[in-house]
């Protein structure tokens, strides 16, 4: 799930409704640091059994900025047990991204994301699956394919069509339970459903979105009902 700041009730009230279809709660871009009450809403979590991870932004800028070692120490002083390596503002080295992994999976469980943030760079199979491979050697416990907050990056056209050839040969080549496939749409949601299962690992989801993304894994919902078919009825003589 997607955290762009909740309330302290807020938060409370969708845990206490769904917090069990919740393994982790992202709080996105820089948020947490600006939040003042960022430790409260983390204990909420954890006390719910939900992971909560820094989205990979924050990372990405603290190392620019030559302040990696400070961001860890406040990482866990707020308590949160997870954080995302990413490489969106394409400012990383390959040598870099697995170096951080590696330092960071002796504390914290990494999230580490493939893709890029610009639609205008090109998306390549090859590129992502040798990337993905070695974030999971490095020792990353789950790979985020990148997708953002809009869908329409990454895995996704520009207009949001899935780029079906690019997940299937991530499906084919890397465990699939070790996978979050962003999907902050519910077009895209549903389309995982349908081509990877009803188990299939979803991120990105915006907090209002979980309990309806449930239906969707239940096939209480259009766009996944399986009903059984009836022919055609016969006319009566």
């Amino acid at each position: 799930m997607l955290d762009k700041g909740t309330t302290i009730t807020a938060l409370d009230a969708l845990l206490v409704q769904a917090g069990h279809l919740v393994d982790i709660l992202k709080i996105g871009w820089g948020i947490a640091y600006i939040d003042p009450v960022v430790k409260e809403r983390v204990a909420l979590c954890r006390a719910a059994g939900v992971v909560v991870s820094l989205g990979g932004t924050l990372l990405e800028v603290a190392d620019a900025q030559g302040r990696l070692s400070e961001f860890r120490r406040w990482a866990a002083d707020i308590g949160v047990n997870a954080l995302e390596v990413s490489n969106g503002l394409g400012a990383l080295t390959r040598q870099r991204k697995t170096t951080l992994i590696r330092e960071l999976s002796d504390e914290f469980i990494v999230l580490a994301e493939t893709g890029i943030k610009d639609s205008n760079m090109p998306v390549m199979a090859d590129a992502w699956l040798a990337e993905m491979e070695a974030d999971l050697t490095a020792g990353a416990r789950w790979l985020i394919a990148e997708g953002r907050e809009s869908g329409t990056v990454g895995l996704y056209e520009p207009d949001g069509t899935v780029r079906a050839a690019l997940v299937d040969r991530i499906a084919a080549h890397l465990p699939c339970e070790r996978i979050i496939f962003e999907a902050p749409r519910r077009i895209q949601q549903s389309w995982m459903v349908r081509h990877l299962g009803a188990d299939v690992n979803v991120g990105n989801i915006p907090p209002e979105e979980v309990l309806p993304l449930e239906t969707l894994r239940l096939g209480l919902r259009a766009d996944t009902a399986r009903l059984p078919r009836h022919g055609p009825t016969a006319a009566r003589q």
